[in-house]
């Protein structure tokens, strides 16, 4: 459950906030009618305590004088009938994606959408996304008969699958405009009380609009697929955003997936150090977003403060969340803007735009230096505060003034990119002179984006500081703000306050101390000015004395004295002092200061300003100038490529970050970020060619793709659907591979922890030596005559014994207890199932009609830990015994489809390489024919190796 302003969203759980009941004063709008609650009071509705039709006289809303309406309401989010809260986008796991977002209206025109099935009980609500109107006891109903717009998919495994957008189709009864399929205006009905019959009907996505004909509805059938309208470039299509399923339900996107329950794929000792480690799990994100790089679209994430400018960043937000997706429009003083950041930082072309003073601009930069993005998306600016000097200096005016949104959309997707100079404030008590009272140890904030002040000027801040926060009612809007600072300003600067500023301070800049010069001056005032604007729109860098930008790395140092700060509001310009790159202040006494606008007393202290980092701005394009029609910039991403071998990736993919340890660096790719899988694969060939020379790393020949970012664990991509899915889908800084085929070398080094010590070297037949037994002495030493001797015996004692044609053969024994439960387990890779029939006294040598074994079929489905069991537990006989149809062994299986790990498995614990199938093939030849080259090497090797050590003679 969430917790949010009327129409806004929050990424950010409600479950420590205490319910509480509370009066709600609702002032209504004079722009759309609509009723928008105060601040400071709940704005969470309840439907379970929905009045009876007997009660709703009581609960009739009452008006005032000014013509605020007072409503009681109890919160109780806990009603499964009811919406998720008042004007909220609900980010829970339980969040629908057809979710209507109401908030409270008072708009007599507009009738129930309910019509004949309305219950008129309680007041009425407006949907922000699609507009229709319901009473208080009428949501609960609508919600199911006629669900709002899709925001978000459910369906993770085919978000690619899925990616058109519906018409959204909404029938009105007041329309302006034309029609778009016969082009004849609306002609709308005076409300519910001159008419019931709908005018026409209207998507809420592209807002295209049609007569309530059926001539002109068919346009509706004949396009079932909505582009999004005119604003379809800053949109985010609601097949982006994927609702993910609840923990443990992903799956690798391969059949052959290992299966998270069962038995352990590794020592019992290891999982207890991996819990260990992991004691603390990760929360991991409900929503994901899965980005679709398109041609001129750049979408655009709206953060409002709705306490800047006279608080109209309420009624901004209703109107982006009708222009736009609802989730993409955050509450600031909700959860910040960081956890939107996070979701939407991976998005390609992604515009933020900041709906709020100089400080609510400078907090959306702060967080994206949280965020840590690699390549942090440009911020546009909304002008809501009463300074906005960063948005006078990018072009986007000094307040909002009622301007369409639908025009700032525009202007914000055609907007030109630029970089603006950050500055790091370091602050360090001075401990030679005494602090004050009121002082502080500490600034407002330790990033500069505008200015930097003290004097006089950041007192007058602190008064209008102080002064709001006492009586905040007085300053709701942005004319009564500046008529305060102008009053306040003229006073102190008649009393001549602070005019013995530069005895208490020395400025050094670039290591040149500028105090004598400021003390000559005589100012009252020191800044260190960022951009061309100071004050609500002063300018006073003066042009003679060098050109101001925003991207020099340079700041303006400028003193200004009594009569030139009037002179600045007139045009003029203060004492231009320097540019530096570098400052140090060191203060003597308890100074006002103020960073962006944010006043504060500070103690005697040591400051210093150092160049941080450039944040990329838009910038307003001047009417006139011609828009540029390119596809979307690309963005050259570095991104590390990292290789898992299989072995690792069966033992530990319930654990990623064991397993992301575990990853060898292959190397590194430049690429851009609209790139797909299949485009990638031959970049990663290309740099697999490159990785030349004995020490460097190597790929397999098959290798597939691993999803790092989408679940708790990893999963593999089919290849066949890698053109569906795009570098950013997968992965943020480090690409990992998954290498389906392992080297014969990390497969022999790792045998220790797949079999015990007793069964890596064990007898293979009576006939041949342990390799722990001594060399046999030679013919010379023995007589050969006495080998000889001992080999005809042999011959003569098994002649009359009919011999298979590949292979051993165990003696029928009728007293064999058997059960076709064995062969299923091990094809199935059940360890359970098989050990618990083990136990009950089932033999081991189950076979089939076709005579294969469970060790068959372990080495066919290549099931590891079932072959580890059978070479245990099993009877010697089974290690070679050969099926009816093909004559073949396990080992043969194993060759046959490419099981390097249950070849070195089954070899080491003795099985016979010389074997031949029924169409005279070995375990070697079918491996080449399977063209595994590296398995076909080792086999041959051990062949080789194993007749040199074999003392049988041949039958």
């Amino acid at each position: 459950m969430l917790s949010a302003p009327p129409g806004s969203s929050s990424l950010v759980p409600i479950a420590n906030q205490p319910k509480k009941q509370s009066n709600i004063t609702l002032r209504k709008s004079a722009s759309d009618g609509q009723v928008v609650p105060l601040e400071g009071e709940s704005r969470v509705c309840d439907s379970s305590a929905l009045p009876s039709p007997s009660e709703e006289v009581e609960m009739a809303p009452r008006r005032g004088s000014d013509g605020a309406i007072s409503l009681m309401e109890n919160s109780n989010d806990d009603d499964p009938c009811s919406p998720v809260a008042l004007g909220t986008t609900d980010w829970s796991e339980s969040a629908s994606p057809n979710a209507h977002i109401f908030v409270p209206t008072s708009s007599s025109l507009q009738s129930c959408y309910l019509a004949q099935d309305c219950l008129h009980s309680g007041i009425k609500f407006k949907c922000v996304a699609c507009r229709i109107i319901a009473h208080q006891g009428c949501m609960s109903t609508l919600n199911s008969v006629f669900p709002c717009k899709r925001t978000f998919r459910e369906c993770v495994r085919k978000y690619r699958e899925q990616t058109d957008v519906e018409h959204h189709w909404v029938t009105r009864k007041q329309m302006k405009g034309k029609c778009t399929s016969c082009h004849k205006n609306f002609q709308s009905k005076l409300g519910s009380k001159f008419g019931n019959s709908p005018v026409g009907i209207n998507c809420s996505w592209c807002k295209t609009a049609v007569h309530n004909s059926e001539t002109c509805r068919a346009l509706m059938r004949e396009n079932p697929v909505c582009n999004l309208g005119v604003h379809s470039g800053v949109i985010i299509p609601p097949s982006w955003i994927i609702k993910l399923p609840r923990k443990g339900s992903f799956k690798s996107s391969l059949k052959n997936s290992p299966k998270k329950g069962g038995e352990p794929r590794f020592p019992i000792s290891q999982k207890v150090r991996l819990e260990r480690v992991n004691k603390v799990p990760k929360e991991h994100p409900t929503f994901l977003l899965k980005p679709i790089p398109v041609a001129n679209c750049c979408p655009v994430i709206v953060f409002l403060n709705p306490k800047s400018g006279g608080n109209q960043g309420e009624k901004l937000m209703q109107k982006f969340q009708w222009l736009l997706n609802p989730r993409q429009v955050f509450d600031l003083s909700q959860s910040g803007p960081l956890p939107a950041i996070e979701l939407y930082k991976r998005v390609p072309g992604v515009r933020f735009l900041a709906c709020g003073g100089d400080g609510t601009v400078g907090w959306v930069l702060s967080a994206l230096d949280q965020a840590d993005v690699p390549s942090p998306p440009p911020v546009g600016v909304l002008p809501l505060g009463t300074g906005n000097d960063l948005s006078r200096s990018l072009g986007w005016g000094g307040g909002y003034t009622d301007e369409p949104i639908s025009k700032i959309l525009i202007s914000l997707q055609h907007a030109d990119i630029i970089n603006v100079d950050r500055w790091r404030l370091q602050l360090t008590p001075n401990p030679k002179y005494q602090p004050s009272n009121k002082g502080e140890d500490r600034l407002p904030l330790d990033v500069v984006n505008n200015y930097f002040s003290l004097g006089v000027d950041a007192l007058i801040a602190l008064q209008f500081h102080e002064a709001r926060e006492a009586n905040p009612q007085k300053f709701n809007s942005r004319i009564r703000n500046k008529i305060f600072y102008g009053q306040t300003g003229s006073k102190d600067l008649i009393l001549r306050k602070w005019k013995s500023l530069t005895d208490y301070i020395r400025v050094e800049c670039d290591g040149r101390d500028i105090t004598p010069k400021l003390r000559e001056l005589k100012v009252l005032a020191v800044i260190f000015l960022n951009i061309q604007t100071y004050s609500s729109g002063t300018r006073p860098w003066n042009r003679q004395f060098g050109e101001q930008r925003l991207d020099d790395g340079l700041l303006e140092v400028i003193g200004v004295t009594t009569y030139q700060f009037p002179l600045l509001l007139a045009g003029g310009h203060g004492h231009c002092i320097t540019q530096c790159q570098t400052a140090r202040i060191t203060t003597m006494k308890t100074i006002p200061m103020q960073v962006d606008g944010e006043a504060v007393r500070v103690n005697p202290a040591v400051i210093e300003i150092r160049f941080l980092n450039q944040a990329k701005m838009l910038v307003k394009r001047k009417s006139g100038s011609k828009v540029s029609t390119a596809g979307l910039p690309s963005s050259l991403l570095r991104i590390g490529v990292s290789k898992i071998s299989m072995l690792d990736y069966e033992m530990y993919y319930c654990h990623k970050d064991h397993l992301k340890s575990l990853a060898k660096p292959f190397g590194e790719l430049m690429v851009e970020s609209s790139v797909d899988l299949e485009q990638v694969r031959t970049l990663v060939r290309r740099l697999q060619e490159n990785n030349i020379g004995p020490g460097q790393s190597k790929l397999q020949a098959e290798w597939c793709f691993l999803d790092s970012v989408t679940a708790e664990r990893f999963f593999r991509v089919d290849r066949a659907q890698e053109n569906l899915h795009f570098l950013m889908d997968i992965c943020e800084s480090v690409l990992y591979i998954l290498e389906t085929e392992e080297t014969m070398e990390d497969i022999q080094n790792n045998l220790s922890s797949l079999l015990p010590d007793d069964l890596m070297t064990p007898p293979r037949s009576p006939l041949t030596p342990n390799a722990g037994d001594p060399v046999l002495p030679s013919s010379q030493d023995s007589g050969e005559g006495e080998v000889e001797k001992s080999a005809e015996a042999v011959v003569e004692e098994d002649v009359d014994c009919p011999q298979p044609a590949a292979g051993l053969n165990p003696v029928e024994d009728a007293e064999l207890k058997t059960t076709d439960g064995i062969l299923k387990a091990a094809r199935l890779g059940d360890l359970k199932m098989l050990r618990e029939l083990c136990m009950e006294g089932y033999s081991l040598l189950s076979k089939d009609e076709t005579g294969k074994t469970a060790l068959h079929y372990g080495a066919r489905f290549g099931h590891k830990e079932i072959i580890k069991f059978l070479l245990m537990n099993g009877p010697p006989l089974l290690l070679d015994m050969a099926d009816h149809e093909k004559g073949h062994t396990a080992l043969h299986k194993a060759a046959a489809y490419k099981r390097r790990t249950i070849c070195c498995m089954l070899v080491t614990a003795g099985a016979n390489l010389t074997i031949e199938d029924l169409s005279g093939k070995t375990a070697q030849q079918l491996a080449e024919s399977a063209e595994d080259d590296a398995l076909s090497a080792y086999l041959e090797s051990q062949e080789l190796f194993q007749s040199s050590k074999d003392f049988e003679t041949s039958v």
